[in-house]
């Protein structure tokens, strides 16, 4: 199991955050959130109980594309690609190219520890 730290502040306190960061003001802890929503419904979106099974059939499986993986699942391999561009994009899946162009995800993270920040 690989646990994630989110965070979840809102964007306009995130960018001062991560200003405060770059200029020495502000030191991240070792186990500060790695991954940040800026609201607790972006959060449920991403991680909805369809894509929470959808990570489940990605570790189990190991589809080497995502026709494999749409087949296994039974999702469209359109919404499967916008979807997992976007855990992609906050460090839960990784995507590969594999042969004859193919994207073959894998999972990052499966456990998730949610810190909200004011």
């Amino acid at each position: 199991m690989n646990t994630i730290k989110i965070g979840i502040m809102s964007h306009k306190d995130f960018r001062q955050y991560t200003i405060d960061i770059a200029k020495g003001l502000e030191k991240p802890d070792t186990d500060a959130p790695k991954v940040w929503f800026d609201s607790v419904e972006t959060m449920a979106e991403v991680l909805s109980s369809s894509n929470r099974e959808l990570l489940n059939l990605i570790k189990i499986h190991h589809p080497q594309s995502l026709s494999e993986l749409a087949k296994i699942s039974g999702r469209r391999k359109e919404g499967l690609s916008r979807t997992l561009r976007t855990m992609k994009n906050h460090g839960i899946v990784k995507l590969e190219k594999g042969k004859r162009n193919s994207t073959i995800p894998s999972v990052l993270a499966d456990c998730f520890e949610v810190a909200a920040f004011s």
